[in-house]
């Protein structure tokens, strides 16, 4: 049909059909490139970066990270009203995130109890993320959970641990006691 076009517009001698195939030839080698280089980046905190294998741009992981990296963001800490025991959270100079303090502040904001140091359910409450089973099965898929995701309670211990290791391995700062 475009070579008919080319046709129709009087365009067609050698010229102009070799550029036609010049660009058909671009597209048809460049797009994969560029969906390639597309996918393997990502934009976190309005920087463009490489994508970890763990991440998953789009699913429960990446709220969470999004929450929590973006909490710290938005609550910068200023200078003088910081005692050096403080738990505000805060980004060390290296630019990690300090996960534990993050939401440790966001708990005492919360108005309500939360075990979010063991329970992935109340740290997906803390965050105002879905905590049903069905979401904790997604996040199970996201991270590779290969035991059975109908016994909830292994699940969920298993992805507590996941999510503090997988926030640790993607620039957070979490303690030893949070992802053993």
């Amino acid at each position: 049909m475009v070579y008919i076009g080319f046709y129709a517009s009087g365009c067609l001698n050698t010229s102009c059909l070799f550029h036609f195939i010049a660009l058909l030839l671009s597209i048809y080698i460049l797009y994969p490139a560029l969906e390639t280089i597309r996918t393997a980046m990502k934009v976190v905190n309005d920087k463009i970066v490489p994508n970890n294998i763990q991440e998953f741009t789009m699913g429960l992981f990446s709220s969470i990270m999004s929450k929590i990296f973006g909490h710290a963001e938005a609550a910068p800490v200023q200078e003088g009203t910081q005692t050096a025991d403080s738990t505000a959270p805060s980004a060390s100079t290296s630019g990690s995130v300090d996960v534990e303090a993050v939401l440790s502040d966001m708990a005492t904001k919360a108005g309500q109890t939360l075990n979010w140091r063991e329970s992935i359910v109340d740290l997906l409450k803390l965050l105002n993320l879905d905590s049903s089973l069905s979401a904790r099965q997604q996040l199970a898929d996201e991270l590779h959970y290969n035991g059975d995701k109908n016994d909830s309670a292994s699940m969920n211990i298993w992805l507590h641990k996941a999510v503090m290791k997988a926030l640790a391995d993607n620039g957070g700062k979490v303690p030893d006691s949070l992802k053993h």
